[in-house]
């Protein structure tokens, strides 16, 4: 795998710090950001291999905002998303139905999906099964 940049996308520095240590220690590259709209310019400036998107940022709507323009953007649709979250992923994909008849657009669900505090070997395997399906 040549691309080793994930992005990690969370408003709490404690989470950042979470998330980066386990995608460093899986030997790949973190980068970071604190909410949407710096999560879209890094994502269109560094291409990752990933990203794993807190669903509660500040500064567009939130992160089902960004999670859809992600996918509704040229060349950024075929990236693996995480969605991780304190929401129940019951709850979690609700919401995501509820949404699509709302926007008239259909919202596809994220590659996966993790309740906070994400279990570090657990993120481990979905980042290893996500980029081996390049």
């Amino acid at each position: 795998m040549e691309n080793r940049k994930i992005l990690v996308v969370d408003d709490e520095s404690d989470m950042r710090i979470y998330l980066s240590t386990v995608v460093e220690t899986m030997g790949l590259e973190p980068i970071v950001a604190g909410d949407g709209p710096e999560a879209l310019e890094k994502v269109r400036a560094l291409r990752p291999a990933l990203v794993i998107l807190d669903v509660m940022i500040p500064k567009i709507e939130d992160g089902l905002r960004t999670y859809q323009q992600f996918r509704e953007e040229d060349g950024l649709g075929s990236i693996p998303i995480i969605m991780v979250s304190a929401i129940a992923r019951k709850t979690f994909f609700h919401y995501i139905r509820l949404l699509k008849p709302l926007s008239g657009q259909k919202l596809p669900e994220p590659d996966d999906y993790m309740e906070k505090p994400p279990d570090a070997a657990e993120l481990n395997r979905l980042i290893t099964m996500l980029l081996q399906g390049d």
